[in-house]
């Protein structure tokens, strides 16, 4: 399911179309509805869980035979790895680190993906955006970040991840692009060259 309607997609189309009309930065914006499944986390963290059960058991002071807590076992991580995949519980238990560390290793990926590194004045820039992880990245190729602080980048970002904390996805990533539309005028104004990369969001 798309995280926004058609409507939405083109209002992003059109502000990334009226940022280009004023720079020759290559623009391109990616929305990832989460950056990874995570499909090895409710396995681990059920494995460790029922490999605890016996001593649970014993504690409880129950005598069982030792095919029982096999069986005990092999319920408990059963149970929980079905439990444990439900998303709103899988997203409690995933280390804040992992998530940051996923979603920015895909950021990277995108950049490479949607050549952004081949533009002829090394000017490609991407917002990438990983809703479910509440995770916002800019990345700019050098001809662009050697003149734009990365201060000047984390204040878009902060902006931005607050937006989609209220569920205002769409406003602020327009609102991020119209902002980094002011950068790139600055620094790297329209000089009539030809628009190397699509101008529009990337659902993925």
């Amino acid at each position: 399911m798309s995280l926004l309607e058609d409507s939405q997609l083109q209002a992003v189309s059109d502000a990334i179309n009226a940022v280009e009309q004023n720079t020759d930065a290559e623009l391109v914006t990616v929305l990832a509805e989460q950056a990874d499944d995570y499909r090895y986390i409710p396995t681990l963290w059920a494995a460790v869980l029922a490999l605890l059960a016996p001593g649970v058991i014993w504690l409880s002071g129950v005598w069982l035979e030792t095919l029982d807590i096999l069986l005990w076992q092999l319920g408990v991580f059963a149970v929980l790895a079905l439990v444990l995949r439900v998303p709103v519980i899988l997203f409690r238990i995933i280390p804040s680190s992992v998530k940051y560390w996923r979603a920015s290793n895909l950021a990277r990926r995108q950049f490479l993906e949607n050549n952004l590194h081949h533009t002829r004045q090394e000017s490609g820039v991407l917002i990438f955006v990983s809703e479910a992880e509440h995770y916002v990245e800019i990345i700019a190729d050098r001809g662009i970040d050697q003149h734009v602080s990365e201060q000047q980048w984390q204040a878009i970002v902060d902006d931005f991840i607050t937006a989609i904390k209220a569920g205002q996805t769409q406003q602020g990533l327009i609102a991020c692009i119209d902002a980094c539309g002011v950068l790139l005028a600055e620094h790297a104004p329209a000089t009539g060259s030809k628009n190397e990369l699509p101008n529009h969001l990337v659902l993925i």
